[in-house]
């Protein structure tokens, strides 16, 4: 384990709501463009706290999705003064808080604070733990060359290159047909 059970799920987190831009998407359309995509991904995920499931709240979290996007693949002393800012603008208190059966784990807004600034700070926080523990590199664009996904590499020797399956298998079926082409007796 590279980080803290709570942070490695808030980039995966992360990593799922950046993947649903259109050109990192499975449908190949942005999968947050509706309050029942958002609803969807938030049952997923296991997010806790307010979620008004309204039109605004869907703006913001887009917003918020762009904004990290910005974020997720600085380099990483250039991620300081963003992963602050968004901090300060949005009042972060650290915290240490037990609920709905997961042990202690930080929080650093209210319950009750609007959904795309909890997503904002919890990924503040987490990207704090990827920059003190010199890990930035964990965080990277998918190898595919047609893919705009992100990808968080919690890998052990941290070798991961693809955002999902569905991107390595599809390299590595370019990557046979370009063998396969190179060889003219195979």
């Amino acid at each position: 384990m590279l980080f803290a059970p709570d942070t490695e799920d808030v980039l995966e987190f992360n990593a799922a709501i950046l993947n649903t831009v259109a050109g990192a998407s499975r449908s190949g359309e942005d999968e947050l463009s509706t309050r029942e995509q958002l609803s969807a991904l938030m049952a997923e995920s296991g997010f806790s706290g307010r979620f008004d499931r309204d039109d605004a709240e869907l703006d913001a979290m887009r917003a918020a999705r762009a904004r990290l996007r910005e974020i997720w693949t600085l380099d990483r002393d250039d991620m300081i003064v963003p992963i602050n800012e968004l901090l300060a603008r949005l009042n972060a208190v650290p915290r240490l808080e037990r609920h709905d059966g997961i042990d202690w784990h930080v929080h650093a807004t209210s319950q009750e604070a609007p959904l795309a600034d909890r997503f904002l700070v919890e990924a503040a926080m987490a990207l704090i733990d990827v920059v003190r523990s010199n890990e930035t590199s964990r965080l990277r664009h998918c190898a595919a060359f047609d893919c705009e996904g992100m990808l968080v590499d919690l890998s052990r020797n941290g070798s991961k290159r693809f955002c999902s399956v569905r991107c390595g298998n599809r390299m590595n079926m370019v990557a046979f047909r370009e063998r396969r082409a190179a060889d003219p007796v195979g």
